[in-house]
């Protein structure tokens, strides 16, 4: 019985294994190459993304991991054993982290251990790499000397934390972060395929040097960021939360007509004390706005008929009372009697809530509509990630209160992110024009352009033109006449609003004197008759008893402004042309100087020299209409000579090899020599210089 069921037995082994043989083969043997070949994929190199002036802002650095496989076919023990040594000492100098014979012994114990895939290095550069291929063993390649390598792209950011959250990233189970994220399609380009065997240890070894299908890279994104202003506007921000001890703040600069950003910073403080960008706070922090609101609060009203700049408002001692809450405003004593657009000026916020409490008290819910169709309750739709929502509440919400709308009216109980009102702002300066905020100015394919980004209009008028005039009006007497003043300069207008807004706390609300904090805010445009860019400045919780949006926020808006205007030749005028002046003042002009110098310089540009006396060294020249004539300056050891009308630099040459000091001032031409040419020399003089 025994002996029979062992025969039963080795009789369904063998049908069985027939069975796998002959039946089921196939399947089975595709199965084993799904375990142990693959094509896996390869990740292109992702595309790069530029700043205006062709500066890089993200790109991809090639990295290698080194490998070798030490049971590779044509490395007989004879060649391993020949050249190991030579190996290993160049890998030490290499990697000096391990020494020769550490190197040694690690890879003849690989070897020994018959390992296919051994790792040498990982993160190398392309430097390294190609010494790496020149190495002993190393250079007879895969299959005769076991080298191997797979290329790693990794995303660097050449000015590290300049624009950082703006510029992103993009990552595997994490939500997509600015530009790298919005354009993650474009950027990553087509993945390639390469075949690959699965090896002890579950590693996955390429078959192949080559991919059996080559990648295809990502597009370039060209940015509307200029580099050179995004500088200045994070370094003025960062020097003015450092100064205030604030725990966040941000800044966007627009072009007002294409709603291009060129510039855009977000700081926050660390647990260490200093500030970093973690979060795009001009995109997605929606807070309330405090007193930039009030200019849609005024716009809605003079839209609607019930206002005029003009218009009288009854401001009293600084404290009125809206049922059983107190309003005040910053100036102790109060405005008194004041016009509307006085009112706007020095930011009271009883005129603003008393002005839009007594013509819509009756009917809240057309202030709100009206306020609708000024797009201020719509997200903008940006390409980046992450916006935040804006909350204007309607009359008919169940949190409304009789105070809603005099507290509305001055920017509480809404919430607006920085970009939002910007772009609100911005719409002011665009004679009502609202044009949607972006990012990127094109796609480029291969050098080539492929896609170019167009202004993309979200609202063709928020008001008439009418309104938008006074608007401006009120906009540019803040910086004129108001709280505002402290940015004005004499070399262009500025026009915008400054804001104070207390941060709501959830346990204190806004009445503890221990924890309430500020948010500071100065929105605007420049320059104001002829707006080329607006910009916003916030800045969150600063915490040294100055919390003014003119003090705090302010400086940062004019340095930026400043640059921008000292950079940009089309905003500024042009200078008028002096007919008479020009009529009179010969062409070319030349200054005094070296025979061989100007000669040099009239050939180059084509001028002609006419010589009236013999020439020397030195020349003097007088420009005539079509040429320049030139006469000989003579200099005499003995006596002091005449450089007026020279280069400093050759008097400096003609003076100090006669012996002569000089002490100058001024920059240009010399125009004055103390003592006069021609006094004698005693050894021991200084004359004194005064340049144009």
């Amino acid at each position: 019985m025994v002996y029979f069921g062992i025969l039963l037995f080795a009789i369904a082994i063998v049908a069985r294994a027939s069975l796998i043989m002959f039946t089921e083969g196939e399947f089975w043997k595709q199965k084993a190459a799904d375990h142990t070949l693959k094509y896996r994929q390869i990740e292109a190199v992702r595309g790069n993304i530029y700043a205006t002036n062709g500066s890089l802002l993200a790109t991809s650095i090639p990295r290698y991991e080194i490998r070798f496989d030490c049971k590779a076919d044509a490395l007989t023990d004879k060649k391993f054993n020949a050249e190991i040594d030579s190996l290993c000492y160049r890998l030490s100098e290499l990697f000096p982290n391990k020494s020769k014979g550490k190197w040694k012994d690690e890879l003849v114990g690989a070897r020994e251990r018959g390992a296919r895939y051994h790792l040498i290095a990982r993160r190398v550069n392309y430097i390294d790499l190609k010494k790496l291929k020149s190495f002993p063993i190393f250079r007879k390649g895969r299959y005769k000397g076991g080298f191997m390598y797979i290329q790693k792209n990794r995303r660097e950011k050449p000015f590290q934390v300049l624009a950082s959250r703006t510029i992103g990233y993009s990552r595997d189970e994490a939500k997509p972060v600015g530009l790298e994220g919005a354009y993650n399609k474009e950027l990553s380009g087509v993945s390639g395929m390469r075949l690959m065997q699965k090896i002890a240890g579950g590693v996955w070894m390429p078959v192949n040097d080559d991919n059996e299908i080559e990648p295809e890279d990502g597009a370039d994104i060209v940015s509307t960021l200029n580099i050179n202003i995004q500088d200045v506007a994070e370094n003025a921000l960062l020097e003015q939360l450092t100064k205030q001890d604030a725990h966040h703040g941000c800044v966007v600069l627009m072009e007002v007509k294409t709603g291009e950003i060129k510039a855009i910073a977000n700081l926050t403080r660390t647990e260490s004390g200093k500030y970093w960008e973690r979060y795009n706070y001009a995109v997605g922090e929606s807070t309330e706005p405090g007193s930039t609101f009030k200019l849609a609060s005024l716009i809605a009203a003079m839209e609607d008929g019930y206002i005029d700049l003009d218009d009288s408002v009854k401001t009293g001692k600084g404290v009125y009372k809206f049922y059983d809450q107190k309003m005040y405003d910053s100036h102790a004593g109060g405005f008194g009697t004041i016009t509307v657009k006085r009112a706007f000026e020095v930011s009271s916020n009883i005129a603003v809530a008393k002005l839009i409490n007594e013509n819509y008290s009756k009917n809240p819910q057309k202030f709100i509509d009206r306020l609708y169709k000024m797009n201020l309750n719509q997200k903008l739709g940006l390409e980046i990630f992450g916006e935040g929502l804006p909350n204007i509440k309607s009359a008919n919400d169940p949190t409304w209160s009789g105070i809603s709308l005099p507290w509305i009216s001055h920017g509480y109980e809404v919430a607006l992110t920085p970009l939002q009102i910007l772009t609100y702002y911005n719409a002011v300066a665009n004679d009502g024009v609202m044009v949607k905020p972006h990012f990127v100015r094109e796609i480029r394919k291969m050098g080539k352009t492929v896609q170019v980004i167009q202004p993309e209009v979200i609202n063709p008028a928020i008001c008439s033109k009418e309104t938008i005039k006074k608007a401006k009006l009120m906009l540019e007497g803040v910086v004129e006449n108001g709280t505002g003043v402290n940015l004005k300069n004499s070399n262009y207008k500025i026009a915008g609003k400054t804001g104070t807004a207390q941060i709501y706390n959830a346990k204190y609300g806004y009445k503890s004197d221990k924890k309430v904090s500020y948010q500071a805010s100065f929105v605007g445009y420049f320059p104001a008759d002829a707006p080329k860019y607006s910009c916003i400045v916030v800045v969150n919780a600063p915490s040294r008893d100055v919390y003014y949006g003119n003090l705090v926020a302010g400086p940062i808006f004019k340095e930026i402004a400043d640059k921008v205007y000292a950079t940009s030749i089309n905003i500024h005028k042009e200078l008028e042309t002096n007919k008479q002046l020009t009529s009179r003042t010969p062409i070319p002009i030349s200054k005094n100087g070296n025979y061989n110098d100007l000669t040099t310089v009239f050939k180059q540009l084509d001028i002609t020299e006419n010589w009236k006396s013999d020439p020397g060294t030195w020349a003097i020249t007088s420009a005539e209409n079509d040429k320049v004539s030139l006469y000989r300056r003579s200099i005499k050891n003995h006596l002091i000579p005449n450089v007026v009308g020279m280069d400093l630099k050759d008097a400096i040459f003609i003076m100090e090899n006669m012996g002569i000091q000089i002490e100058f001032e001024g920059k240009g031409v010399i125009k004055e020599q103390i003592p006069k040419a021609g006094s004698l020399i005693n050894g021991a003089e200084v004359v004194k210089l005064k340049l144009a």
